[in-house]
């Protein structure tokens, strides 16, 4: 069905987290024990440690999906959250941003249980964005906070594979598959991390071939992993032969596109400088599905998430300082 006959172009399910970035060197990251590049899930308490190591830091509303979705209301596409925050000083900054960008938001915070959810980011000097993640309250996204209307009114359902961990929350991402199949819409699945893909591999291959997604998005070390390959036109192979729609994302190499036996290869848009890598897959996302919820050509959404992508990388945090639409247009490309 047309996106434009729902309510929503695309609704997204994921960790509600708030980012705190701060710049740091590689001696830091020794020094602290940090996988330089990577996501590692942390406690309560190593996040205080972290917190206080690490001197002036940005505080930003972020969450993969929850990034992806701000990026497609910059586009002027519809878009709404389902993620859990607690009723807490960080859960109210997250609401506050994200309705803020004009995004539908209405999952009830808890009022007990851990604390809002926070990942702790330390930028290199190289740009690399290494991530420490501690999740609280997202974990306890139930099947009860998947709104029935919202997910039947989305033309596009985008999940995010780091909810994959809790099982109650990937209860509630196969309830919101099951119901946007059942209403004819498609569901999207990004792979996250590598890490995560080593983690799930089967399940998410068990996800994607009984048909709970029709469209996956991943970077080329997740796709690697997902096959458990390191030839990339091994893995291509294998996703073309999954007959979905497969984004796979690679850096300054672009993207390629897959759907069957159709492969479309894309550049990536030239940037001045990479400040910050952080969010670059997440906006790359938002474009593509805002040219796809608008019919456009394969070659066309992968530039809009190209673009995203680049604007992305060149500052601090996951979230837009361009207006998107405006920035699209700029560059010749119809939004």
């Amino acid at each position: 069905m047309p996106a434009s006959s729902c309510r929503y172009d695309v609704v997204g399910l994921g960790n509600a987290i708030v980012d705190v970035i701060a710049r740091a060197d590689d001696d830091f990251l020794l020094a602290h024990d940090l996988r330089k590049g990577g996501m590692t899930l942390i406690d309560e308490a190593r996040a205080k440690e972290l917190y206080e190591a690490m001197g002036q830091t940005t505080v930003v509303s972020g969450g993969s999906a929850a990034n992806t979705i701000i990026g497609l209301a910059g586009f002027g596409r519809s878009a709404a959250f389902i993620g859990k925050v607690k009723a807490d000083e960080l859960g109210g900054l997250f609401a506050h941003d994200i309705r803020a960008a004009k995004v539908g938001f209405s999952t009830p915070p808890a009022g007990d249980g851990a604390e809002s959810a926070r990942c702790l980011i330390l930028v290199t000097p190289d740009g690399q964005r290494t991530m420490n993640t501690f999740l609280g309250a997202c974990q306890d996204l139930t099947e009860a906070d998947v709104d029935e209307t919202v997910i039947k009114d989305s033309a596009v359902i985008y999940l995010e594979g780091y909810l994959w961990d809790p099982p109650a929350a990937k209860d509630a991402f196969r309830k919101a598959s099951k119901i946007a199949r059942a209403a004819g819409r498609e569901t999207a699945l990004s792979l996250s991390d590598s890490f995560c893909v080593d983690r799930y591999r089967d399940e998410f291959l068990d996800f994607i071939r009984s048909g709970g997604a029709q469209i996956i998005f991943a970077n080329e070390s997740e796709l690697h992993s997902l096959y458990q390959t390191a030839d990339f036109d091994t893995a291509v192979a294998l996703l073309k032969a999954e007959n979905i729609l497969g984004v796979v994302t690679r850096s300054e190499q672009g993207c390629v596109v897959v759907r069957g036996d159709m492969v479309v290869t894309a550049p990536a848009f030239p940037v001045d400088q990479v400040v910050d890598t952080t969010g670059a897959g997440d906006l790359f996302a938002a474009g593509f599905l805002a040219g796809y919820t608008r019919g456009r050509d394969f070659d066309e959404c992968a530039k809009l998430g190209a673009l995203a992508a680049a604007e992305i990388i060149q500052h601090i945090g996951a979230r837009p300082q361009t207006d998107l639409r405006q920035l699209a247009e700029q560059n010749g490309l119809k939004v």
